[in-house]
């Protein structure tokens, strides 16, 4: 068998017409940058996030969403950023690359999201923004430690790159991620649930003013042309990638509760097959709606093996990650050594993600997990 971890082919194949009819229309125009193609997008995610109008502001990369956050927030050299040690670099590089510092604070073993009792130990009179990650598709439970951070004038900003279209459920009303904290970030790389067909992201902010800023932010700051109130960056979604995720927006729900179907019935093999012993399956919290970007399993003994062996036999499976941010070569002058963060560090050695995506057939699951057990029971 040849399975790979993501067949983005399966799914474009339901909206290849569509699509294309759409980009003969741009390239007719001739209008790439911006423009209305960008507008109806953003206005389309404000409607789904449930967002004030021109709350949403399009841009070139789930990176650049975290950068103009925190640009947004004012983060300088010498700022404070309590965020996750386990999760992708962009999360902690772009706070690095404004001369603010990143601070780490360990993780919870169960959803791999960060330890809200642990950022909170982290907060100093320098502590400017907490950025937590709803990691692999799973929310934080943000509304629970909101009032802590917010009470010390420190601001939340939500990478929610992993989690478009992940909700919560609290006090009857329904939290969707990246909207319940100051700024939540997205990213609309190709891997993601709602993926374009190249790099975009988006950036949200409920405050008006804050919006707006954002907006001025991506085009080097300039909120009329060729006059620049301050210092921003060239990140501009352009109207392709815009077409497309407009598209696949439509989708977006469908293909995400594929996802958990398939979540589902890799739960029900790993325990048909007395697999327990060997693998943790990935938890969803009571309330949460997990969207399972990525099915990540814990391996307790021989992750390496079993992914080489795998791998070996046509299974796309990969680590997402395999060594925490604060161990990172670039970020040795934090300080930070082996052991400051023993469950972020413990996971790095566990975790194994296996292929889930819209498309794929209960038979490759099937095989994936038989090949599982015959590595363990040889």
């Amino acid at each position: 068998m040849n399975l790979p971890i993501l067949d983005l082919a399966r799914s474009f194949k339901e909206i290849k017409p569509e699509v294309f009819e759409e980009l003969e229309k741009i390239f007719d125009t001739q209008n790439f940058i911006l423009g209305s193609y960008v507008k109806n997008f953003e206005t389309h995610c404000e409607k789904y996030l449930e967002l004030p109008e021109n709350s949403a502001v399009g841009c070139a990369s789930g990176t650049d969403a975290l950068l103009l956050a925190l640009m947004a927030s004012d983060i300088k050299t010498g700022d404070e950023v309590i965020t996750t040690p386990f999760t992708f670099f962009a999360t902690s590089g772009t706070v690095a690359r404004l001369g603010g510092k990143p601070v780490f604070a360990d993780v919870d073993p169960v959803t791999y999201n960060i330890n809200f009792d642990e950022a909170i130990n982290k907060i100093t009179d320098k502590t400017k923004v907490f950025l937590p990650v709803h990691l692999f598709g799973q929310m934080c439970a943000l509304e629970e430690i909101i009032s802590v951070f917010h009470d010390k004038g420190i601001k939340i900003i939500e990478d929610t790159a992993q989690a478009f279209g992940a909700i919560r459920k609290y006090d009857g009303k329904i939290l969707r991620a990246g909207t319940v904290a100051d700024i939540g970030c997205y990213s609309f790389f190709p891997t993601k649930n709602l993926g374009g067909c190249g790099d975009g992201g988006m950036v949200v902010a409920k405050d008006k003013n804050i919006s707006e800023r954002l907006r001025r932010l991506r085009v080097h700051g300039s909120g009329t042309t060729y006059y620049h109130d301050e210092v921003g960056i060239n990140s501009r979604l352009d109207a392709i990638q815009a077409a497309i995720l407009n598209i696949k927006l439509k989708h977006l729900e469908k293909w995400n509760e594929e996802r958990r179907k398939i979540a589902d019935y890799y739960k029900l093999l790993i325990k048909a097959n007395d697999l327990q012993e060997f693998l943790t399956a990935p938890v969803e919290l009571e309330n949460n709606y997990h969207i399972y970007h990525q099915y990540v399993i814990k391996v307790k003994t021989k992750r390496d093996e079993l992914m080489k062996y795998l791998n070996e036999n046509g299974f796309g499976v990969r680590v997402y990650y395999p060594l925490s941010l604060h161990l990172q070569p670039c970020f040795k002058y934090l300080g930070y050594k082996k052991g400051d963060f023993p469950v972020s560090e413990k996971l790095t050695e566990e975790v194994l993600a296996l292929p889930i995506f819209p498309g794929l057939e209960a038979n490759e699951q099937e095989e994936l997990i038989s090949n599982i057990k015959k590595f363990f029971t040889k």
